[in-house]
Parts: structure tokens; C-alpha cells; sequence
């Protein structure tokens, strides 16, 4: 193997290596702000296509976009078609890469340029706060991509004149779509389209490839990039294999429609490309990227929610109904992670208030429903594993502060379940005037947190039944000390009434702490991290 071929590789890893280092520097940089952008820009399928193709455009990442958008639906912030727009516009979004290499990195030759801002980079990560560590990843992550380009260019040189258009397939039919084939392998292989329209980029202006065949090969690299949406479908949760088949399909249609347009387009660039001078063929082949990917967002947007009913009867909900937010592929995002676990607890909350509403019923017998219960038990479990599979960093405090909010609301909720098998508690609650006045007051509240799960008002309702339950177990307590001391009751009627205000009041505590951590996480996660970043969370510090 001879060095220029080794070059050749070497800059496509240096490429690969800086996109890598630049996504992870700009998602660092932006990542709240985007997600922020994403819900509050998001309502309809064309806002939603504008904001993922700003924000793929920003973050350089079309696949940091689509995880945001599938943890957006599974915690119930949007709808599937709003994050069918997202995930349509990120394909937009993602050609900004191509516009960037084709001006500054053919024209301007900025390889020897940008040595110093990866020295200069490094340092801000190594001894900078955490922000500037992010600026000076992203610095380093850019220059790299120059570097690489360079090299490719260097290692390629030699080959001009072996490496020629005759050695691909002829710009025919067939011969068309075996270079798609060929894109999309490239693709495969590198996991990232926008490496492979640099090597498309690369051979073009060295005249390995003609116009036509480069662009044929970028048509089959945009439809490669599904290959990743395709192995999510596999064992993800269904808001994740939706949006991996929606993928799929569109990208399929659009490329079949690329595949169309490029005969007509071809006579366009090749006479842009005479008259144009140097680098208008790799600025042919970035328009011509862009072009049909812009229109096939045009033309798919106006069926998007007929595209989404679609979807949805491909792929049906499967799995326990209380599980369907968490999928193991957004814990490489915790802060879609947080939000897939955070709609679960809600979801989990709700069936536990069902159940307790009916044993409060004193219209009901007492019982519940053990499988519901069974079932509601699995799904806790479940959720602490994926809990505990989260990794958030304490140095970006948003996160991780909604981290430990779902951790704490968490604990109470499974001591909340285990409430609703003490049901000897609950039947004493219908044997005594102020117990059962006192019981009916929780369900009242209970019906008015299923009615309106999200409210903040409800958290401070909440402590105020609790702050009463607080205080009536200790006037209670005193006076059913006093009836068990004059035998005016048995020693074991005044326990079981002991036992049923102290369920009582740990209910209502359990309720309200869970609120509390719920809705500090939901908080904290609307403000900008100047705000959010100083808030802490209060522990909980009475007795179970």
C-alpha cells in the first residue's frame, strides 16, 4: 500500500474524526437551546420542517435531530407528524456541510489555515471552563474537516489520469443505479453521508468522476443514511421504529425522485460547469443535494399527517402500554432520556391514582385489580432500570438536576404502589365518621390530579391536603389515645385507625412530593441554562 493511499484514508478519518469532535462540541454548545427551539417552533409539520433543518444546520447533526424529535413524541411534546417535519427538514439541514466543504474547502484551501485553531481548540478544552471547553471542541472538530479534505486531495493527485470516469459505470440507466449503490455502501461504511459527499466532492474535482456519476452516487449516499434509521426498528420503542420507517420510506421516495431529475439537471450543471470556472462542478453538486432535498419536503409536507396515519398502521403500538416512551436508543441522549422517563412516571401515575380512586370509592367493595396492579409494579421496575442506565453529567446541571427529580419522584411512586395493596388500611377508613371525611377529602384530590396531571396549581394543592393530613394525625392520634385509655375502644381498633390516618397522610405526601420533583423537572427544563443551571433540588427528608 503506498503512502498517497494511505493519505487518502488518513484524511478520510480525519474528516470522519473532526465531524465527530465538531457535532459533539456544537450539541454541547446548543443542545438546550435546541431542544427549546424544537418544542416551542414545532406546530405544524412545515414549522417543524424549518427548525429541524435550522437546527441540523447549527448542530451538524441530522441524527442528534431525530433522536430530539422521537424523545419529543415519546414524552408526548409533539405529535408524530410535527416530528415528521423535524426529521424531513434535518435532510436539509444536513447539505449545509457540503455548501460549507464546497466554497471554503476547494476555493480557499484552508488545510495549512486553520494548524493553529486546532492548537488553540485543544487548549480551551484542556483548561477552559466547560463552555469554552465546547467552543474549543467545535474549533478543533472544524479545522479538522480541512485537514482531512486536504489530505483526500493530496492522496488522490497521483491517481489522476488512472482513476478515471471509464472505471465506473457508464452514465446510463443501469449504470446509474449502481453507482446509487455505490453511494449508499459509502455510506454504510463511513456512517456518515456527509463524508461521503466530500469523497464525491474530492473525486469530482479531481476528474475521477463526471458530474453525473458523483451525483448519482450522493443520491444513493442520502438514501444510505437510512441504514441507521432502519436498525432502530429493531427491538425500539414504538415512537422510535415510526419514525425509523418513516425514514425509510421518505428517503426511498425522495431518492427515486433525485434519481429522475438528475438527466435534466445534468444539462444544466454541464453548462454552468463550462462557463463557470474553477469549483462550479462541486457547487453544481451541493445545489443539486440541496435541490432535491428541498423539494421533496415540499412535496411530502402537504400529505405529512396523511404520511403519518400511514406509518402509524405499519407499525401499531406493541409491548406493555406503560412502557411505550422508553427505548433504549435515547439514553446516547440523556436529556431525550429524562423526557421519554419523565412521561412514563406521568403514565404510571395516572394508573396508580386510577386504582387508589376506586378503592376510595366507598360506592365500590373493596378490591383492586391485581394484574393492573401486577402490571403497574413491571412497568416500575422496568423504568428504575432505564433510570439507571441514564448517564448525566453534573457539570451540565439542567440535566442532571432533572435527572435526580425523576429519580426522587420515582422512589415515591413505587412507595405509592405498595399503598395500594394495604387495603385492610383503606377498609378502616369507612369505620369512622372523621376517617371517612378525611378519606373522601384525597379522593377529591386524586380525581383532580387525573384531571389535570400537568398543572402547576395542583402541586399546591397537594401540599395543602398534606399539610392537613399533618396536622390531623396528631390531633387524631391524641384523641384515639385517650378513647383506647378510658377503654372506650380496644387496643387493636385504635392501631388499625392509627394505621389508616398515617396512610393517609403518607399518600398525600407521596402524591405531592411526586408532583413536586415532576414538576421541577418539567420546569427546569423550559428555562435557559442561566436560570436552571443554579436551581437545586430540595431532598426529601420525612420518614416513609
Amino acid at each position: 500500500m503506498d503512502k498517497e493511499l494511505l493519505l487518502l484514508i488518513g484524511g478520510v478519518g480525519l474528516f470522519l474524526l473532526g465531524m465527530i469532535i465538531l457535532t459533539e462540541g456544537l450539541r454541547g454548545l446548543a443542545g438546550g437551546a435546541m431542544r427549546r427551539v424544537l418544542t416551542r417552533f414545532t406546530k405544524t409539520p412545515v414549522t417543524g420542517a424549518i427548525t429541524g433543518a435550522l437546527t441540523t444546520a447549527v448542530i451538524q447533526s441530522s441524527s442528534a435531530t431525530t433522536v430530539a424529535a422521537v424523545s419529543f413524541v415519546a414524552a408526548g411534546l409533539l405529535t408524530f407528524p410535527q416530528a415528521l417535519g423535524i426529521i424531513f427538514g434535518a435532510n436539509i439541514g444536513t447539505t449545509v456541510t457540503g455548501w460549507i466543504i464546497a466554497i471554503l474547502g476547494f476555493k480557499l484551501h484552508m488545510g495549512q489555515i486553520v494548524l493553529p485553531f486546532i492548537f488553540i481548540g485543544v487548549l480551551l478544552k484542556l483548561f477552559g471552563n466547560a463552555r469554552l471547553g465546547q467552543i474549543g471542541w467545535a474549533l478543533a472538530g472544524f479545522s479538522l474537516l480541512f485537514i482531512g479534505i486536504e489530505s483526500m486531495q493530496q492522496g488522490m493527485a497521483p491517481y489522476e489520469g488512472i482513476i478515471t470516469p471509464s472505471v465506473f459505470p457508464d452514465d446510463t440507466f443501469f449504470g446509474r443505479l449502481q453507482l446509487v449503490a455505490i453511494g449508499a455502501i459509502i455510506t454504510l461504511v463511513t456512517q456518515s453521508s456527509s463524508a461521503g459527499v466530500v469523497a464525491a466532492l474530492v473525486a469530482l474535482s479531481a476528474g475521477s468522476v463526471t458530474f453525473s456519476q458523483a451525483a448519482a452516487m450522493v443520491i444513493g449516499m442520502d438514501i444510505g443514511t437510512t441504514f441507521t434509521a432502519a436498525l432502530a426498528t429493531i427491538g425500539g420503542s414504538t415512537a422510535t421504529r415510526q419514525t425509523g420507517y418513516a425514514h425509510v420510506i421518505y428517503n426511498a421516495m425522495t431518492g427515486i425522485m433525485a434519481f429522475f431529475l438528475l438527466g435534466p439537471f445534468s444539462g444544466f450543471a454541464d453548462t454552468f460547469i463550462a462557463t463557470g470556472g474553477p469549483g462550479s462542478a462541486q457547487i453544481s453538486l451541493v445545489a443539486f443535494h440541496t435541490a432535491f432535498n428541498v423539494l421533496g419536503v415540499l412535496l411530502i409536507l402537504p400529505f405529512a399527517s396523511p404520511f403519518a396515519r400511514l406509518i402509524v398502521r405499519i407499525v401499531p403500538e406493541r409491548g406493555p402500554p406503560l412502557l411505550q416512551r422508553l427505548d433504549e436508543h435515547l439514553l446516547s441522549d440523556p436529556a431525550s432520556a429524562v423526557d421519554a422517563v419523565i412521561a412514563t412516571i406521568r403514565d404510571i401515575l395516572g394508573s396508580i391514582i386510577g386504582i387508589m380512586s376506586e378503592l376510595l370509592d366507598p360506592k365500590r367493595k373493596m378490591h383492586f385489580d391485581a394484574a393492573q396492579l401486577k402490571s403497574v409494579d413491571e412497568a416500575l421496575a422496568e423504568t428504575y432500570r432505564f433510570v439507571e442506565k441514564i448517564q448525566t453529567d453534573p457539570a451540565q446541571k439542567r440535566v442532571h438536576n432533572r435527572h435526580l427529580a425523576t429519580v426522587h419522584a420515582l422512589d415515591h411512586l413505587i412507595r405509592l404502589s405498595h399503598r395500594c395493596t394495604q387495603t385492610h388500611r383503606i377498609e378502616t377508613l369507612r369505620s369512622e365518621s372523621r376517617l371517612y371525611r378525611l378519606s373522601g377529602m384525597l379522593r377529591n384530590t386524586i380525581m383532580s390530579l387525573l384531571e389535570n396531571p400537568v398543572s402547576s396549581l395542583e402541586e399546591g394543592r397537594l401540599e395543602r391536603v398534606h399539610s392537613i393530613f399533618l396536622k390531623q394525625r396528631g390531633v387524631y392520634r391524641d384523641r384515639i389515645v385517650e378513647h383506647s385509655a378510658r377503654q372506650q375502644m380496644s387496643a387493636h381498633t385504635a392501631l388499625e385507625r392509627l394505621d389508616s390516618i398515617r396512610w393517609l397522610h403518607r399518600v398525600s405526601y407521596h402524591l405531592w412530593r411526586i408532583e413536586h420533583h415532576l414538576h421541577r423537572a418539567e420546569e427546569v427544563g423550559k428555562e435557559p441554562p442561566a436560570q436552571s443551571d443554579t436551581r437545586k433540588l430540595e431532598l426529601d427528608v420525612e420518614e416513609d
